[in-house]
């Protein structure tokens, strides 16, 4: 019987060495386009003007788990919101960006005129709640009381279509300064998963991951087990010879962390906004390693397991900032 419980448990070690691996060696080694790839943060600006004003355009963005677009327009401008958020949206795909539009008028602007109506609500207002009338300084803060006269509609169209260009090369900027600074999180991204990949290695060569030392490790806890329970009944003593089989090998959990880390460097070298893809394989890496760690009774490993978390850790604070 105990032969026949043996064969049956231990068959999965047979024929290992034959079987096909993840490479996640140097012939996968990082060789994309180190600046395929873009951050989330960045900053830009640009300008223009004509006879009659001068305006300017910032645009600066941080990270973001999806796109989030805030405009902040001068007065009488509200109508250009949606063509802002349609032109960020048409080349950005994550990020808090935040788009200013400042606009200083020359001498042939014409004058602000005075919302009577709402000045006369707001007197109405102060002599209902026995208050004095606001004075002037107070009410250049009111929004809407000072409004400016309307332009002929086709200057204000020419216009318009002027200050959505300045925009244009303000978006086209801040995808630039995005793209620089992803080509540096490029290269940071690459050295943790080239360390990743090294501490693997060392983790598969380790001498608890063999299938020679888990087969004898596998038959001492078993001969224990068999010495402090003669009466087990057989069916306790599968169950107790199978947990020890799962809980002795980690070479599972070493396969699937060498396959998340290719598809880490496939994803890298493909860039786009792949910077989701990425965090769910950070979450995928550190499943794994959380898993050997919990699994190894071996010193040695227990130290690598904890230096990949510890790589894996870094690789996802840097992921965050990736488009």
């Amino acid at each position: 019987m105990w032969l026949r419980l043996w064969e049956s448990t231990t068959c999965a070690f047979a024929g290992y060495g034959e079987a096909r691996r993840v490479d996640y060696t140097a012939a996968t080694l990082f060789g994309g386009d180190v600046s395929a790839i873009s951050s989330m943060t960045g900053f830009a600006r640009a300008e223009g003007s004509d006879a009659g004003a001068a305006w300017a355009w910032e645009l600066r963005c941080v990270n973001g788990r999806s796109l989030e677009v805030r405009s902040r327009l001068p007065q009488g401008h509200d109508r250009l919101d949606r063509a802002v958020r349609k032109a960020v949206s048409a080349r950005f795909k994550r990020g808090n960006l935040a788009a200013g539009l400042t606009i200083i008028w020359g001498a042939g602007r014409r004058h602000y005129q005075i919302n009577r109506e709402l000045l006369a609500n707001i007197n109405d207002l102060a002599d209902e709640l026995n208050e004095p009338s606001p004075k002037l300084e107070d009410l250049l803060h009111v929004r809407g009381l000072f409004e400016p006269l309307e332009e002929e509609d086709k200057t204000s169209d020419t216009r318009d279509t002027a200050i959505l260009v300045s925009l244009a090369a303000a978006i086209e900027a801040l995808d630039a300064a995005r793209g620089e600074e992803g080509a540096r999180l490029a290269v940071v991204l690459n050295d943790r998963i080239d360390e990743l990949a090294a501490l693997t290695t060392q983790a598969e060569a380790s001498a608890f991951a063999q299938p020679e030392a888990i087969r004898s490790r596998l038959e001492r806890s078993v001969a224990e087990l068999l010495a402090a329970e003669t009466s087990l009944p057989e069916e306790r003593l599968v169950q107790e010879v199978a947990l020890l089989a799962s809980k002795a090998d980690v070479r599972e959990e070493l396969d699937r962390l060498a396959a998340h880390i290719a598809a880490a460097r496939e994803l890298l070298a493909a860039g786009g906004a792949v910077g989701r893809k990425l965090e769910f394989l950070c979450q995928e890496l550190n499943r794994e390693v959380n898993t050997i760690c919990s699994k190894s009774s071996d010193v040695s490993l227990t130290r690598i397991g904890l230096d990949l978390k510890a790589v894996v850790d870094q690789l996802r604070e840097q992921v965050q900032n990736i488009e």
